[in-house]
């Protein structure tokens, strides 16, 4: 029987000679696969009360929308600067050469609202970090953070679980 993992595939050299691209739109393509990966990220949050999905751009859109669906909870994108139409908040964070900026819509979420965070991968945690941030700055209380990947070898895991987030991943690639 496949499992998630199974479904990912490796492209060598991308973006970077080097990088090892664990990319899911093989999963996303795949109906049996996609299904089971979003079945298995929501189920250790089963019986809580999640009041809005939060996806990080982009995959974490096409997975916390399927989420959200099956949730029956609103969905709210956490986005690049400046892709947002409405007034916004902003969170400034560093990537591996330079730093970026996401946004949230400043009246996408309600003070005590639940919140699941949801991407695709997990490396070094920044951008999750940054997501995090702007969903406590709006009040929301984050029930729990859930990735199809894990990289262990980046700290991801342990610089989110080092801010009190419950981390939940479908699978995990040692190395880089």
């Amino acid at each position: 029987m496949k499992t998630v993992k199974d479904y990912i595939r490796t492209i060598v050299d991308f973006p970077h000679e080097g990088i090892l691209f664990r990319d899911v739109t093989t999963l996303f393509a795949d109906p049996r696969g996609f299904r089971m990966a979003v079945d298995q990220m929501l189920h250790p949050y089963a019986g809580q009360r999640i009041d809005v999905v939060v996806g990080l751009e982009a995959r974490g859109f096409i997975l916390g929308g399927a989420i959200a669906h099956q949730l029956g909870t609103g969905f709210v994108p956490i986005r690049k600067k400046g892709k947002l139409p409405g007034r916004t908040i902003s969170q400034e964070y560093k990537l591996e050469y330079g730093e970026a900026i996401v946004e949230i819509h400043e009246d996408a979420l309600q003070a005590g609202q639940r919140v699941l965070i949801v991407d695709d991968l997990l490396a070094t945690g920044g951008t999750a970090e940054a997501g995090i941030r702007l969903v406590e700055r709006l009040g929301g209380v984050i029930t729990g953070c859930a990735f199809i990947v894990d990289l262990p070898d980046l700290g991801g895991r342990k610089r989110l679980e080092s801010l009190g987030m419950d981390v939940h991943a479908l699978c995990a690639f040692e190395g880089l």
